[in-house]
């Protein structure tokens, strides 16, 4: 890991919360004590911060320098507010494009799927603060820098996600190998979001009843799945076939 990519000690993380640093994990000792780290522990509740309580060997092992029982893993990017976003877009009078990530952590189809909906003209990805992939450095460069151009959203929890899209008229779309609706036969031509799940899981059944429309792609081998950067990349080029059709903006 490079230097850049983390701070460490309370008082330096302290600071770089209250200046506004994009963190994306804090790693805090199971037993942190004392002034400061109540401090820290104030501060993270105020700005929805989630820390994993890890061992101190844990700590050590990303560096041997005095870390005070706590290192901040930095975000390559600043992330962005779905709500916030999606008013933009709206005001903007730019016909929405989402895709909506459910417990995908593979760095390497997190950025081939983040390369894809940049040149397809998505207007954001959302993925979740726990138990999904996030944007590091590894994700920036697996994805040719389209990450550093693309609004990232990570919210708390996708179902809450799903149902803000739902309420601001989106027509949200889960892609699943089980679904009986073939990909095609669905309309792109509103605004839209699609949910894609991790390749082992699939959407959690909380989302997926959420969704409007389940399709899937058509499968003529013997494999069941396609790899789920490839599937995302077929149903974003057919929101985009479907919208030029139409003579609608892309983007």
């Amino acid at each position: 890991m490079e230097p850049t990519d983390y701070i460490y000690g309370l008082r330096a993380i302290i600071e770089a919360i209250r200046e506004g640093r994009p963190i994306d994990k804090l790693f805090i000792k199971k037993d942190l004590q004392g002034d400061l780290a109540s401090e820290l522990f104030s501060l993270m509740r105020q700005h929805h911060i989630v820390a994993q309580r890890v061992p101190v060997e844990r700590l050590n092992r990303i560096t041997r320098k005095n870390h005070q029982g706590a290192i901040a893993i930095l975000s390559a990017v600043e992330y962005h507010n779905l709500g916030n976003l999606v008013t933009t877009l709206y005001d903007d009078g730019i016909l929405p494009f989402i895709v909506v990530l459910d417990g995908i952590t593979d760095v390497r189809n997190f950025g081939a799927i983040a390369r894809t909906a940049e040149c397809c003209g998505v207007n954001g990805l959302v993925i979740a603060e726990r138990g999904s992939v996030s944007v590091g450095a590894d994700a920036v460069k697996t994805s040719a820098g389209a990450l550093m151009s693309l609004p990232v959203c990570r919210e708390r929890s996708i179902a809450s996600a799903v149902r803000f899209l739902k309420e601001s008229g989106f027509n949200v779309v889960a892609v699943s190998e089980k679904a009986d609706i073939n990909y095609t036969l669905a309309d792109y031509t509103t605004p839209t979001a699609l949910v894609l799940g991790a390749e082992d899981t699939g959407i959690s059944p909380e989302v997926m009843e959420l969704c409007d429309t389940r399709v899937s792609i058509p499968m003529f081998g013997h494999i069941a799945s396609l790899n789920v950067s490839v599937a995302a990349g077929v149903l974003m080029y057919e929101v985009v076939r479907q919208r030029l059709q139409a003579d609608l903006e892309v983007i």
